[in-house]
This record gives structure tokens, sequence and C-alpha cells, in this order.
């Protein structure tokens, strides 16, 4: 299957969202940015998967562009919860590189794809 790499990343990726989703709202307290995060940090494995099951070379692109930018939207969610101090640094530094990782594949799928046509 191509791109198997980032389903398995992205799929170990939206469980620690969950996770982190569960402890912001049970810890800290916190449910509307934690919501943001968990849609778009779980989003992004459901569209790269979709992707890989697509029925034409365009949708595959299609699908894992919005898989990028659900990605980059979940940065932006994990670096306002970190600004906030709802996201210690130690928490921040364990799964933001995690995130941009995910950014970095998705890019380079999606550019990859794009060059292919």
């Amino acid at each position: 299957m191509p791109d198997e790499t980032i389903a398995q990343k992205s799929r170990a990726f939206a469980i620690r969202i969950v996770r982190l989703y569960k402890h912001l709202s049970t810890k800290k307290q916190e449910y509307v940015l934690s919501r943001q995060l968990l849609r778009a940090g779980t989003s992004i494995g459901a569209n790269a998967r979709e992707a890989m099951y697509g029925h034409s070379r365009k949708e595959f692109i299609c699908k894992m562009a919005v898989a990028l930018k659900e990605a980059v939207e979940t940065e932006y969610w994990l670096d306002i919860l970190h600004a906030t101090s709802y996201l210690s640094q130690k928490e921040f530094d364990s799964i933001m590189p995690d995130c941009q990782d995910i950014c970095r594949m998705l890019t380079k799928i999606v550019k990859n794809s794009k060059e292919k046509d």
C-alpha cells in the first residue's frame, strides 16, 4: 500500500491527541481549544487513509492535501495551548516534533504526487 508510513504515523499521532484531549479536559478543565485540537489532530489520519483508497490520483492528492491542512491546524492549536500554559514545555516538546514530522511527510507526498501528474 502506498504511503503506509503516513497512515501508521498519523494513527499513532491521533491516539496521542485523544489522550492529550482527555488530559486537557479532565485535569486542566479546558474544553474549547482541546476540542479543536481533537478534531484537527484525528482528522489527519482519517484523510490520509481515505486518500489511499481514493478512486483517482486527483482524489489521492486532494485528500492528502486536506490531511496536510489538518496537520498544520493541529500545529496551531498545540502552539496556542502551549502559549496559554495549558501544555507544559515538556508536553509541548514531546508532541510538537511528531506533528511537524507528519507535516513534512505530507508536504513531500503531496509535492511528489503532483510532480508525477
